[in-house]
């Protein structure tokens, strides 16, 4: 079964001979809606991504930048807060395992992803690195004011109120 990507830039493997093969990608407005839809967004204006190609003993090395312009809900408010991402890409394609448990991956090869011997999808590639470039806790100019209306007090806060000795009393209930 073969999964279609919302952002996919299929790369045919035997296209590359030696040498570096350089690609130029970007989403249209409706991949950027599905991507938006996966990385629970609430816009992405812009996705971009300059990413050259070049076939080692090990794998197909990918290296260049992914550049994006979104927002994402504040995770206090649930504000717009715009971000600005331009990320360095280097991921190694590695042949899909032939067996179905796990893959173990030498830590070289932490930054990595699977191609079914035929095609590499670098489009996949910008969306993950995009996904995992973006603020996981984005806050609003808004929050900590917001917050602080609502009654809720930082742990500094909590900790200062309880006094200096606070924590020590807690481990001590807990024995």
């Amino acid at each position: 079964m073969t999964i279609q990507n919302e952002f996919s830039r299929m790369v045919k493997l035997d296209c590359l001979g030696g040498g570096d093969h350089a690609h130029q990608i970007s989403a249209n407005a409706a991949e950027r809606e599905a991507l938006c839809a996966r990385f629970d967004l609430l816009s992405i204006d812009r996705l971009s991504a300059s990413i050259t190609l070049s076939k080692s003993e090990k794998g197909v090395m990918a290296s260049g930048r992914v550049q994006a312009d979104l927002a994402q809900a504040c995770a206090a408010t649930g504000e717009p807060v715009p971000g600005h991402i331009d990320q360095p890409i280097a991921i190694i394609f590695l042949p899909q395992p032939d067996c179905a448990g796990e893959t173990e991956l030498d830590e070289e090869y932490c930054e990595s992803m699977f191609h079914d011997g035929k095609s590499v999808d670098i489009g996949e590639a910008a969306a993950q690195t995009m996904g995992l470039a973006m603020n996981p806790y984005p806050r609003s100019k808004n929050a900590a004011r917001i917050l602080r209306a609502a009654g809720v007090i930082s742990d500094d806060e909590a900790l200062a109120a309880a006094g200096p000795f606070a924590a020590l009393a807690m481990l001590r209930q807990n024995k």
